[in-house]
């Protein structure tokens, strides 16, 4: 298609970005650790850490990775941990000591955690205590040779680390006992590390940064290869498109989102440690009342969020009391921000929300809205520069100006392919290099996208994807179930609710409440069926193939 939408591009935005301006994000980083090292990188509890320790911490913790447990480049380490100060350290470590981080969702079950660890191959875990009763339970099932364990406040100031780690563990008994043979903790890891010398291995754009996982266009967990330099491209991306508003090295960014999610990581973490910005970590931006508490200590500039999060501020009472004087920029992505929340959030806030799109196998970023925009406009913005988009018909043909087609995507930050899965790259890319996102797709005479549907049959529950597959997957083990099917119905807290119809076998009386208590030990949360129907007869195809769009 023709790049209608450059001349709708913010002035200051270029073109093209240059893919290749870093040999790999550790120069990216390296670089931001010296040109800003007197300035703060993280804050978290009431702590706040400088680029100069996070540079010293992340080298500590890559020089442990490489000498002490004698890690090779391209070995993969996992990380399961919510917004903590330990989070960017352990990151930046695995990615200077020439590894691939793997992140993981730390709510995963057992099931969840066994199936990513064994996909992946991870040789080491970093997982904070609150979640290390679910790593004993598949450790032994993995190949996994060590886990490096971390208490909640490890990182803050002594007397406070004892105390907050004491109340978290005894007086909240947030921590389920188990035993993790072998575990070290991270501060001594860290400690360990700083005596050590960290070799400065060869790590080039093609070198694996990320096994991101993802469902894709189907409902198994697979791990999106994101490459150095798909991550420096989306990150040089998305600082050509903010750029027009933001000054290197002044900018606070309030990161709510989980850092293991591709959006927040890119976006936030990424991003802003290039810009010399400050992250202020929320842990559990669940607790609303918390949340607003800690937003009134700062000043902050830029903010990111999915409808979900915003809306929840918003319907806190103290919200309105915090200063926005300061917010220069709001950006909404992992679902559709619905327009009532959008308006209200201006009301409030006086900052637009900046819609955007994107998916984890783009690293994440595919379009976004242009920072001089006056008025929510319901789109996803424009595609970021040097990223080609095409709508396509379901013979892969072009459509005509202004009509539906499935959106493709082709740019330097769209991933390598799937990890160890041939068979889904080869449906998901095309051999000339587009991406087939399976989102239905519009564009109008200026280059702004929208999507109008879903080809696929994911379910988007507050920014996270849930595949029906591994749903049904899980009620069909359920004993007396003789059919299921999975869709998503429209929810006015988190966009789209899991949905089940279940046909119990001949003879068999089931209880929806059953159902769902047996499914949250299978899932994380976010996937639970919010509803469980019971019908006789599912609608099927001549063939005998359950047809959800029916259901739906």
């Amino acid at each position: 298609m023709e790049k209608i939408w450059l001349k709708r591009y913010s002035p200051g935005v270029p073109a093209e970005i240059n893919p290749d301006a870093y040999r790999s994000v550790i120069e990216v980083f390296e670089q931001s650790f010296a040109k800003y090292s007197d300035l703060n990188a993280f804050a978290n509890m009431g702590y706040v850490m400088s680029f100069a320790e996070l540079d010293a911490k992340s080298r500590a913790f890559a020089a442990y990775l490489q000498q002490s447990l004698g890690l090779k480049k391209g070995d993969r380490v996992a990380i399961m941990m919510p917004n903590l100060l330990q989070y960017p350290i352990a990151l930046f470590g695995i990615l200077r000591a020439g590894l691939t981080v793997v992140n993981v969702n730390p709510l995963y079950t057992p099931r969840e955690l066994e199936h990513q660890m064994n996909d992946s191959g991870a040789r080491v875990l970093v997982v904070v205590a609150n979640f290390g009763h679910v790593v004993a339970e598949v450790l032994d099932k993995t190949r996994i040779e060590k886990v490096i364990v971390t208490e909640v406040a490890d990182l803050l100031p002594f007397f406070k680390s004892l105390l907050i780690n004491f109340v978290v563990k005894y007086v909240k008994k947030m921590v389920p006992a188990y035993h993790i043979p072998g575990a070290v903790s991270f501060n001594s890891a860290l400690a360990e590390g700083a005596r050590q010398t960290l070799s400065n291995l060869d790590v080039t754009g093609d070198d694996l940064a990320f096994l991101q996982y993802t469902g894709g266009t189907t409902g198994v967990a697979k791990g999106a290869m994101l490459t150095h330099r798909n991550m420096v491209a989306n990150m040089e991306q998305i600082s050509a498109c903010i750029g027009p508003v933001i000054e290197d090295g002044k900018e606070i960014v309030i990161t709510a989102l989980p850092l293991y999610h591709i959006f927040c990581l890119t976006v936030n973490c990424f991003t802003f440690t290039k810009l010399g910005g400050l992250n202020v970590l929320i842990t559990n931006p669940r607790d609303i009342p918390g949340f607003v508490a800690e937003l009134n200590q700062w000043r902050f500039s830029f903010f990111s969020g999915v409808n979900t999060l915003f809306n929840g501020l918003l319907h806190d009472e103290n919200f309105a009391k915090v200063d926005f004087s300061a917010l220069k920029l709001a950006v909404g992505g992992g679902m559709a921000v619905q327009k009532a929340v959008a308006e209200k959030w201006k009301q409030v806030t006086g900052a637009f929300i900046l819609e955007g799109y994107g998916l984890t196998e783009s690293s994440p970023v595919v379009s976004i809205n242009p920072a001089d925009l006056k008025d929510f406009n319901g789109s996803i913005g424009l595609p970021v520069p040097s990223t080609e988009i095409s709508l396509r018909d379901d013979d892969g043909n072009e459509v005509a100006a202004g009509e539906r087609g499935e959106l493709w995507v082709r740019g330097p930050q769209v991933m390598l392919g799937y990890w160890q899965r041939p068979d889904e790259t080869a449906k998901t890319i095309t051999e000339d290099g587009w991406l087939k996102t399976g989102d239905i797709a519009t564009m109008d005479s200026e280059g702004f996208l929208r999507i109008v549907d879903r080809k696929k049959d994911m379910v988007l529950v507050s920014g996270f994807n849930v595949y029906p597959n591994e749903i049904e997957d899980v009620v069909a083990h359920y004993e007396g179930v003789l059919e299921v099917a999975c869709i998503g119905v429209p929810d006015d807290k988190s966009g789209e609710a899991v949905k089940v119809f279940v046909v119990p076998k001949p003879g068999v009386t089931l209880n929806p409440k059953d159902i769902r208590e047996f499914c949250k030990t299978e899932l994380t949360g976010y996937k639970v069926p919010k509803y469980v129907e019971l019908r006789e007869e599912l609608p099927k195809s001549n063939v005998g193939k359950i047809l959800r769009r029916e259901l739906r």
